[in-house]
This record gives C-alpha cells, structure tokens and sequence, in this order.
C-alpha cells in the first residue's frame, strides 16, 4: 500500500472479524496554511477481508510502501480412522 508522507508511528495495522484493517492519520500542523493538502496528508482507511486461517505475520515500512506479511499456518495432517 503507497503511504508517501506517513511516518510508521502514523499508521495502524490491526485485525478484526476477519478483516485487516489499515489506517493512517497525520497530526494536523497549525502553524501552517494549506492552500491544498495533497494525498500525502489526508487521513486513510482501507480494509480488506482475510480467509479464514490467515494471519498477520508483521508490517512494515520502506520507502513509502507499507506492505503486510500474511502467513497460513500449516495444518498438521492428521489420519483418524473412522468406524464403520
């Protein structure tokens, strides 16, 4: 996800009811006057919906880019006998 302008401690990685949810908010600067605030300064959410299973294994911050590890757990195969 581009996050240009946004420094890590202005983001928010978190996950709830299967969603990944990923928001960012600037402090606003009151000693200066914008004529246009960019895209770099205006507050974001975006979520997205994760199968079950997945989970977030970290997130992080380069360049401008935050980009989120997902992780699937390995299901340990297990062989039951069924009567029949």
């Amino acid at each position: 996800l581009a996050v240009a302008g946004f420094l890590p401690e202005h983001l928010s990685v978190s996950v709830e009811d299967n969603q990944l949810v990923i928001s960012g908010a600037q402090p606003d600067d009151k000693s200066r006057t914008f004529i246009h605030r960019g895209i770099a300064t205006r507050q974001f959410q975006r979520r997205f919906v994760l199968a079950d299973g997945i989970e977030v294994a970290r997130a992080g911050v380069d360049n401008g880019l935050l980009s989120v590890d997902l992780a699937r757990p390995k299901a340990e195969s297990v062989v039951r006998k069924i009567d029949i």
